[in-house]
Formats: C-alpha cells, sequence, structure tokens
C-alpha cells in the first residue's frame, strides 16, 4: 500500500540555504526538465520478526531520465566511493558511456525484483514491437533495522505502481519510496532531494540530485559546516541495539548488525560527454564528506551522473543509424561550476531527507528517531 505521512520539512523552510547557487523551482532533481520520479511506499505489520511476513517498512523509488528512456540513451557515468553494495547495469554504463532505461532504488533484498519488474513493464509496453536490448540500473541500501529485509516483499506490481506515478514537479522525501526503511547517522534518513541553477552569461543550466540516504556515524554528522551529531547523546536518543557502530550507537566495538549505504543520482541539462559525467559524479561525492559520510567498511557509497542533453545521440541507436552524430560539449574549463552545485546539492538533498523523515518504528520494535530539527535550524542560525 501507499503511505502518506505527515507535512514534510525541508531544510529552507526556515530560511537556510548551503552554497552560494540558487536552488531550482522545486528545489529537486525534477528541476531538471525532462526528469521524473515516483515512489511506492510499502508498511505494515508491527512487533517481532516473522522472515516472510514482517513488519515491513520498505519501498522502491524509480527515476525516469527523460522521454522514451529505454529508447532514449542519455551520456552517463559514474562513481564509486565504497563498493559495498550494488547499482547495477554499470559495466554498461562505463562501456558506452551512456544510461538506457530508468534507475530503481530499492532495499538490498529486492534489487533483482525491481530489476526484473523494470525491464517486464517496457516489454509490455512496446507491445511486441521489435525487441528491446538493454541493462536496467538498479541500486540499494539495507533497511534491515527496520524491515523484513529477507522477506523480499518488493514485488513487480510495486515497481510499476511507481512508474505509474512518475512525474515532474515536488518530490516527497523523507519515509518514503526506496528510502521508508533507511537510517541516516544515526537518525531516521531516506530520500531526499535538491537542485542548483548555473549561469553562464544568458545560458542556464541545472543540476539535479536525488539520494537515498542510509549512511553515516552519528557523531560524524555536520550541515554546513556546523558539527550537529555531537548534539545528540545516544542516551537521550536512542539507536537500537541492532545497529551497531555503524550508525553511531557504539563507536569501538565491532558491528552487531549491518551497516549502511548512499545511493546518488545526479541529473543535469548541462551538454556533458560521459567521461564529464563521471566527473561530475565524482565531485558529488564531496557532498556525502560534507555531511560526515566516509565510506565505511560496511558502507556502499554509489553515484551516477547523466545529461539530459544532446537527445540526437538516440539516432546512433537507430535501425538505420547514420555514420556519424554530431553532439554538444561543456567546455571543461566551465565544470568547476557544475562540480561546485553537485557538491551544494547533494549536501542539502541528505539533510532534505533528515529534516523530512519521521521517527520510525519496525521489526521487534525497533525505533529509529527522526532528527530534532529546532535545535539544529537553532544551531545552524546561531
Amino acid at each position: 500500500m501507499t503511505v502518506t505521512g505527515p507535512e514534510q520539512h525541508r531544510l529552507r523552510d526556515f530560511g537556510i540555504a548551503i552554497g552560494r547557487y540558487p536552488a531550482g523551482r522545486f528545489n529537486a532533481i525534477t528541476d531538471v526538465a525532462g526528469v521524473r520520479v515516483g515512489h511506492e511506499t510499502i508498511v505494515s505489520g508491527s512487533g517481532p520478526l516473522v522472515r516472510g511476513q514482517g513488519p515491513v517498512r520498505t519501498g522502491v523509488t524509480v527515476v525516469l531520465p527523460g522521454p522514451e528512456p529505454w529508447d532514449r540513451p542519455r551520456f552517463a557515468g559514474f562513481h564509486r566511493v565504497s563498493g559495498v553494495g550494488e547499482l547495477t547495469g554499470l559495466t554498461v554504463v562505463a562501456e558506452w558511456g551512456m544510461l538506457k532505461g530508468p534507475i530503481g532504488l530499492t532495499n538490498t533484498w529486492s534489487v533483482g525484483t525491481v530489476r526484473d519488474a523494470l525491464a517486464g513493464a517496457a516489454i509490455a509496453e512496446r507491445g511486441g514491437a521489435s525487441p528491446l536490448w538493454a541493462m536496467p540500473v538498479v541500486g540499494e541500501t539495507w533497511d534491515g533495522l527496520l524491515s523484513d529485509v529477507e522477506g523480499q516483499h518488493v514485488r513487480a506490481g510495486h515497481v510499476v505502481a511507481a512508474l505509474g506515478r512518475a512525474a515532474d514537479g515536488p518530490v516527497a522525501e523523507g519515509n518514503v519510496g526506496g528510502g521508508t526503511g533507511m537510517v541516516c547517522h544515526g537518525f531516521k534518513g531516506g530520500s531526499g532531494t535538491s537542485s542548483r541553477l548555473v549561469a553562464f552569461g544568458a545560458t542556464q543550466y541545472t543540476v539535479g540530485v536525488l539520494v537515498q540516504a542510509n549512511h553515516g556515524h552519528r557523531d560524524r554528522l555536520r550541515i554546513s559546516g556546523h558539527a550537529i551529531g555531537p548534539m545528540f547523546s545516544v542516551a537521550d536518543l536512542p539507536i537500537p541495539e541492532d545497529a551497531g557502530h555503524m550508525y553511531g550507537r557504539t563507536a569501538l566495538e565491532p558491528p552487531a548488525g549491518r551497516g549502511g549505504s548512499v545511493i546518488v543520482i545526479v541529473a543535469t541539462d548541462a551538454p556533458l560527454l560521459p567521461q564529464q559525467c563521471t566527473r561530475l559524479a565524482q565531485r558529488a561525492s564531496f557532498g556525502i564528506a560534507r555531511t560526515g559520510g566516509a565510506g565505511e567498511n560496511w558502507s556502499g557509497d554509489m553515484l551516477l551522473a547523466f545529461s539530459t542533453a544532446n537527445p540526437q545521440i538516440a539516432d546512433a541507436h537507430g535501425d538505420e543509424p547514420p555514420l556519424t552524430v554530431g553532439v554538444d560539449q561543456l567546455s571543461d574549463v566551465y565544470l568547476d561550476e557544475l562540480f561546485y552545485a553537485a557538491i551544494d546539492a547533494t549536501e542539502e538533498a541528505i539533510v532534505n531527507a533528515l529534516f523530512a523523515a519521521e521517527t520510525m518504528t519496525g521489526r521487534d520494535g525497533n525505533t529509529v528517531h527522526a532528527l530534532p530539527r529546532q535545535p539544529v535550524i537553532e544551531a545552524l542560525a546561531g
């Protein structure tokens, strides 16, 4: 089922912005024209964990990089900070320098289901037209602290529902979609997004970011340069024992549970070639570091960047491709501004995930508390 939560809050609702670039209209990845996002949230049950039954606190998020995603590839690149996780289809992205199809985000044990469901939806949509060849890109983070992750509760129907809901405009954040059961820096995490506008004279480009945040140690959490995590002791704001040291319950003991991860999707309408997309993904990782992320041993921190420019490259994949296809390229000397924008947007997307998320109780009564917003706002404003 789809769950509609309480009114969500974002960092800018409190008059605080990160960096010097303005945000787009929705301060979301959907500010990049053509990009759409859909969530399907699955919440059921309470009490002790019964594998295969629940409690369930999970979901799936889909990102459509533009119209006809299967037939109109986009230049893309990726970067790995820590590889203890999965983002499928990256060998094709590396080989072709292109993204061909939607992006799915979910929990660790549902990657295969989401991948197959995306492929199935494309086949059904084509209705027997010419054969489709593509490798869906699906990323994961582990929600087993709150959910029956091994029960594999995400089904093909949930993916189809998320695809059906994919839209431009505002994007829901926090306990939604693939981010439903996630934990970030010892607080309730989840889905978050942000965007930046970068102008070169009369020409303006947009950089948008979507994150699934399930990483980080509480003591390391920083927002806009302020040490926020140490403001909240584990004694005053507990972290479930099953979390181990990854989220900050203890500092020195070996982890009692598994770790977390963060997936970052970066979209831009700037005309970037594949290697430039890779470089943009690399720089966005600094936004993870700004908030205190460190690519810990149990963390899978992966970033994918794509450009919606150069739609004509689809001609090279048609039935009768031309001998050559011309493309536009942003001169490398101007990339720095996009790098800065991606860093700021990534940091703010992670913070938005924290601000939007609400306290959640899941399997075995494990409760992950939301980041207390008011003390944070006071600290940032001070």
